[in-house]
């Protein structure tokens, strides 16, 4: 069904330009400058990234997920490690996130492959968190079918009467995973659809920089 508002949504990208004569030679660079920028300039939830897996079924699935820490060995995130994305990462590990940052007229997507954390980061990290985010954690079967509402908040409710006055423990079905790139493409919107394409491909260990085109 043709929707006419929809396809008349437009707006012009004109506000920077990225080019290869000028991008760091390590993306991890780049991304952090981007990142540090977005983050600055209060751009809502700037570690929000889509993830996307492809399961045992060679079936695509998309979610959005917190990225909560990246270095040169790779990005992380947390998660029910018997959800939909935990389950189609133990058959295939390779990824793509996608980060889209519409207020600066940019996105980056990153594809790579993935390993669990330490089991001693998992804990770390789980420590770290909100005390009814730990509870969640706890209560939620992630990705299984629910009766209704209430089923949940019994759940939440029996853990918090479990754990009351009690540090709680990271339980052993929740953890992180790092994705290890080996490739980089930074976007920023241009004039005219003429937008800035940077991909960087990792060929051994250096980084190979090209334009693409829009």
């Amino acid at each position: 069904m043709e929707n006419k508002q929809l396809a008349n949504l437009r707006r012009d990208y004109s506000s920077r330009e990225l080019l290869e004569s000028t991008v760091p030679s390590d993306p991890f660079a780049q991304f952090s400058t981007w990142m540090d920028e977005a983050i600055n300039s209060k751009v809502l939830d700037a570690n929000a990234m889509t993830v996307s897996t492809v399961g045992s079924d060679g079936g695509p699935s998309s979610r959005i997920v917190l990225l909560k820490g990246f270095d040169r060995g790779g990005f992380v995130f947390f998660t029910n490690y018997t959800s939909k994305k935990a389950s189609d990462l133990d058959s295939n590990s390779n990824i793509s996130l996608l980060f889209f940052w519409p207020d600066l007229q940019r996105q980056v997507s990153i594809n790579g492959m993935t390993t669990k954390t330490a089991r001693e980061e998992s804990e770390a990290y789980f420590a770290s968190r909100p005390v009814d985010s730990q509870i969640g954690a706890w209560a939620s079967k992630q990705s299984t079918v629910l009766a209704n509402r209430e089923e949940l908040e019994e759940r939440v409710a029996e853990i918090r009467t479990r754990f009351e006055g009690m540090e709680i423990p990271c339980p052993l079905f929740w953890g992180g995973f790092r994705v290890t790139p080996c490739r980089f493409e930074f976007w920023q919107g241009g004039a005219n659809r003429l937008h800035d394409r940077i991909c960087y491909t990792l060929v051994g260990n250096i980084w190979e920089i090209v334009r693409l085109s829009p």
